[in-house]
């Protein structure tokens, strides 16, 4: 009653107090799309773009105990359709006893929009919304309204640089996805939410913001413990709470959020108490030692892929040419690792970046562009023609120079490549250090991907620093040129894998020019060869107008990528969540696995484990229904995906039981017998 009491009169207030100027807004509104031209067969995304004024709020989707949504009616082109409205992370305002769940300054929420495949160029696509929302102060509200429209028109989809800026602010804003499910409890009045966060995020004035209507009294205090990688809310429920799922927003800091779901279930008792006071934070510290030791020892174990070991190899071959020299010997592991190393970081600062603003993306993301690919194989195919014999790269290959004036800077970038190349794949041990470094602080998360470089750069650094290794390297001799033409073949090898995931992804041409290119280049190296034999000075510039050729080839390649052949197969379902759920829903157990045409160990599991003979009978006699994600070309809904069970590359592998068990995480190295295990 008094709830109700409050919205008359506020509502009734307002209206009298603001009838001579009906026609003014106090929250502005304002339609933005993204994109003036959006393409055929595309979603793209609006923005309701609201702007209080000083002392006024606008509301959540939930607006606690008092207030209004905003609500939205779209007259839209046919064949074209619109999604619902996401908020972003909202903020509490407590008056008279009530809570409110309100933005008091600039928002905007965001709406997806479906264009039809069918849709020509040039087509007009008017585009028209009724809003009506709620603005209020402290002491009045004012039911506003307004029409908006836009005029666009079907075109290629380009987004200005300005444009995209904008809307990577407003996305943000928004709530990001949590890996895992959470589990709550109903006792004596109270509601207790189990939610898996792991330990080492900090959390500054957290609160969770009930999606889920009449779950629990909004106005009630929250208080939050820590058991383990699990975080605890506690407060009260409301009466007769029986709401089954619980949605909602945790609110981790300032502006950022995750989203929850949590079903009934057992809730651990209160652990650690985690303080709301603002801007104090929360870290356990073991947590993040574990975290950032799963990084160091993720990057030590890039060292046998098979792009990296050869450059590895090389160098350590380097420090025995080089003989017993100390200081050179530190001097270029030092090197070596800061080549890693700001790659490393380099890359997670980039990811961190794009994810702030709102891009669904994980560990390799570069590798989702068939321009880096092209580059890749052009330096990997340079490099196994190196070791080969057709010319020398003494930054590479080592060398006596190495040992004299340059070695340190050819060792850094023999680092920086070496990083590079190693990304594909996260391994044993990474997963879960890069999934919580994408919900860990700014520092924190640099703190792991510097771990991940570390590791990676290990080797050489005990080589570089400590005697006794290095005593244990063969001496020099002839057999030095012939290990050196063996260790092209792995990279011979990276080469003609890199040239196939250009093919896959952006079809036949790109593979062609990809090839072509790498042909120019080696001729030209072959040039150098043979003027570095004679003796010439200058012997590097015949290169010089392949590698501008290249450049430019590689600058101009077009981003598309082609749709390629579905996934689906007799034998596998294309990775969607909707499909996801209806599978689910018919009780079925599912195995999920998300792969990459550019991942050596999502390869090397699927040859010698997923499509083994065995494995398919048990799965079939058992009734698996056995689906595939694919990220080679890169897919937000996979990202998101990924994102919230705590991931940020491949592979993932999960099992869900028969029924409607939670899902089961599989180790990232399979075996037959652990998936024909599965099914029984």
């Amino acid at each position: 009653m008094l709830l109700f009491r409050y919205v008359l009169m506020t509502i009734a207030f307002g209206w009298l107090a603001t009838a001579a100027a009906a026609a003014d807004t106090h929250i502005r509104a304002t339609l933005v799309s993204e994109t003036a031209a959006p393409a055929p067969g595309t979603r793209f995304t609006l923005a309701l773009a609201m702007a209080p004024d000083k002392g006024w709020h606008g509301y959540w989707r939930n607006t606690g105990d008092a207030g209004m949504e905003t609500l939205t009616k779209w007259s839209l082109p046919k064949g074209v359709s619109a999604g619902p409205l996401t908020y972003p992370v909202p903020e509490r305002l407590m008056i008279s006893g009530l809570m409110n769940y309100v933005y008091e300054g600039p928002y905007a929420l965001l709406v997806p929009i479906d264009i039809p495949a069918g849709m020509k160029a040039g087509t007009a696509l008017p585009i028209r919304v009724e809003a009506d929302w709620l603005a209020c102060t402290d002491s009045i509200c004012v039911p506003e309204k307004d029409s908006l429209a836009l005029d666009l028109v079907v075109g290629d989809g380009h987004v200005t640089p300005e444009q995209q800026a904008r809307f990577d602010g407003w996305r943000a804003a928004q709530p990001k996805p949590l890996g895992g499910a959470g589990r709550y409890a109903l006792d004596s009045g109270k509601i207790r939410l189990a939610i898996p966060l792991p330990a080492s995020v900090a959390l500054a004035d957290p609160y969770f913001y009930p999606l889920t209507k009449d779950a629990l009294e909004y106005a009630a205090q929250q208080t939050f413990s820590r058991s383990g990688d699990t975080l605890i809310v506690e407060t009260a429920a409301s009466k007769g709470a029986a709401p089954g799922r619980i949605e909602g927003v945790l609110k981790i800091g300032e502006g950022n959020g995750l989203t929850i779901s949590a079903m009934p279930g057992t809730v651990p008792r209160n652990g650690k108490p985690v303080g709301q006071g603002a801007g104090q934070q929360s870290m356990d510290l073991a947590a993040f030692a574990l975290t950032l030791g799963g990084a160091i020892l993720g990057g030590l174990l890039l060292n046998i892929m098979p792009c990296v070991f050869p450059i590895l190899s090389l160098k350590a071959l380097s420090l025995a040419r080089a003989g017993e020299d100390a200081h050179h010997a530190r001097r270029d592991a030092l090197a070596y690792a800061a080549g890693i190393i700001l790659v490393c970081v380099g890359l997670g600062v980039t990811l961190l970046a794009l994810r702030s603003g709102g891009a669904a993306l994980g560990w390799a993301f570069q590798l989702q562009d068939p321009r880096v690919i092209t580059m890749l194989l052009l330096l990997t195919g340079a490099i196994g023609f190196n070791l080969a014999g057709l010319f020398e790269l003494p930054m590479l290959t080592g060398g006596e120079r190495l040992a004299g004036t340059g070695g340190a800077a050819g060792s850094f970038w023999t680092g920086a490549l070496a990083a590079f190349v190693a990304t594909p794949c996260t391994g044993p041990f990474m997963a879960a250090a890069l999934g919580a470094a994408l919900v860990l602080p700014a520092a924190a998360a640099i703190a792991i991907f510097l771990g991940l470089g570390l590791g990676l750069a290990l080797p050489f650094l005990l080589l570089g620093f400590v005697p006794a290794l290095r005593r244990k390297l063969p001496k020099p001799g002839a057999w030095m040129a012939t290990l050196r033409h063996i260790l092209s073949l792995p990279m011979f090898a990276t080469a003609l894998g890199l040239a196939w995931i250009l093919g896959r992804q952006a079809g036949v041409d790109a593979m062609a020019l990809g090839l072509a290119l790498l042909i120019m280049v080696i001729v030209a190296l072959w040039w150098v060869g043979r003027r570095q034999i004679m003796g010439r000075s200058g012997a590097w510039w015949p290169v010089m107008p392949a590698l501008l050729i290249a450049a430019v080839a590689v600058a101009e390649m077009p981003i598309a990528t082609v749709k390629g052949e579905e996934s689906s197969t007799s034998d596998s379902i294309a990775f969607s969540e909707p499909r996801l759920q209806a599978l689910r829903a018919e009780g079925k157990p599912i195995f999920l696995y998300f792969t990459a045409d550019w991942c050596l160990t999502c390869k090397v599991n699927e040859k010698t484990a997923i499509d083994r003979s065995e494995v398919k009978e048990a799965f079939r006699k058992q009734g698996v229904a056995v689906m595939v994600g694919d990220w080679t070309r890169g897919d937000a809904g996979i990202g998101r995906f990924l994102a919230r069970h705590g991931r940020s590359g491949v592979p993932f592998y999960l099992f869900y039981p028969r029924g409607d068990g939670e899902p089961q995480a599989l180790p990232q190295i399979l075996t037959p017998g652990l998936l024909a295990a599965l099914a029984k």
